[in-house]
């Protein structure tokens, strides 16, 4: 089937964009863009492999509710690869809460759940993730 286009951006609204793209600069590694022209409402993270993660200013921001309550849901969730063993989810578990985040569900049934769950510094939720061994 040909594709009608291909993704440019993935954009998570948030109440501060530079903020948010530092943390995820540190999670993700990349380069931060800012648009004179955007007033810094607007903050691209091209990370490696050039994916785009964008953040964009919204006021009254309300964070995603998750898991997905009645009064909303978790509208996106980022799934984050770190590595094959539990040990390196809790290294990387280290650095995320280190640089903001909010544990969400880190319940990883003694290792048998290869993720555990997260919120950026916006409330965004996302998770690190085992990677499978085949």
């Amino acid at each position: 089937m040909a594709p009608v286009g291909r993704l440019r951006n993935v954009v998570l609204d948030c109440p501060d964009p530079y903020q948010l793209a530092e943390f995820y600069g540190h999670l993700l590694g990349g380069q931060i863009e800012v648009d004179a022209e955007e007033e810094d409402d607007w903050v691209t993270l091209v990370v490696p492999g050039g994916l785009r993660l964008c953040f964009q200013e919204a006021p009254g921001h309300r964070p995603p509710d998750w898991p997905q309550a009645d009064a909303g849901s978790q509208q996106a969730h980022l799934d984050i690869d770190v590595g094959p063993t539990v040990q390196d989810v809790e290294r990387a578990q280290e650095r995320v809460l280190a640089l903001g985040a909010k544990p969400l569900d880190l319940d990883d049934d003694n290792g048998r759940r290869d993720f555990r769950v997260y919120a950026d510094p916006a409330g965004h939720p996302f998770c690190l993730c085992r990677i499978p061994v085949d």
